[in-house]
């Protein structure tokens, strides 16, 4: 099966919302409701065995606020996929997809970690990156930079990370990227 052949058999069988070529990859965006379904006909019927990640984007102040990204990848044939679909920030849910795919388990459990996308039938939904009862997602555009107050010292910041502007810096200049290799503001 050609990668146009799998691309036609999707848009024949699935309500695609949009439709996006670029550098010989394809993503389709659906509505929520439609995804599982799509993966799973993706995965059984089309070969995408390979789950390579499951991200998320948030359009602060847009409605949908939220975007699923998977990137399925067919070992056989050597062909990507890109699935996509709309999150509401009133319900911040998506369907998990660990029951077709393994490696969905920690994907998912990173964008409920970092994000706060809840995955309702996820097998064990808790957070991978941050410690248990930390209240934000931080990687909400909402999010401040400067950090927020943690009151656990034992284990976060007593005050603010120093986010904005970081530990490190990069050279400006027009050497090359050894040259330019993020350094410790300490070191000069």
């Amino acid at each position: 099966m050609t990668s146009d052949d799998a691309i036609s058999l999707i848009a024949t069988n699935f309500r695609i919302t949009a439709k996006v070529e670029f550098r010989n990859e394809t993503s389709f965006t659906v509505e929520r409701e439609a995804f599982p379904a799509l993966a799973a006909f993706c995965k059984k019927e089309l070969g995408f065995d390979y789950l390579l990640d499951i991200s998320s984007v948030d359009h602060f102040g847009i409605e949908p606020r939220y975007e699923m990204v998977y990137e399925l990848y067919s070992m056989e044939r050597g062909q990507h996929l890109r699935l996509k679909y709309p999150v509401s920030e009133e319900d911040a849910t998506a369907p998990t997809v660990s029951n077709l795919w393994a490696t969905a388990n920690w994907h998912e459990r990173e964008v409920f970690d970092m994000m706060g996308i809840q995955f309702p039938e996820h097998p064990d939904l808790r957070r991978i990156l941050m410690w248990e009862g930390y209240p934000f997602h931080p990687l909400r555009k909402d999010f401040p930079l400067a950090g927020k107050p943690s009151d656990m010292p034992e284990v976060g910041f007593t005050r603010p990370a120093p986010l904005a502007g970081g530990p490190f810096v990069t050279l400006p200049g027009t050497g090359t990227v050894k040259d330019r290799e993020p350094r410790s503001r300490q070191a000069g």
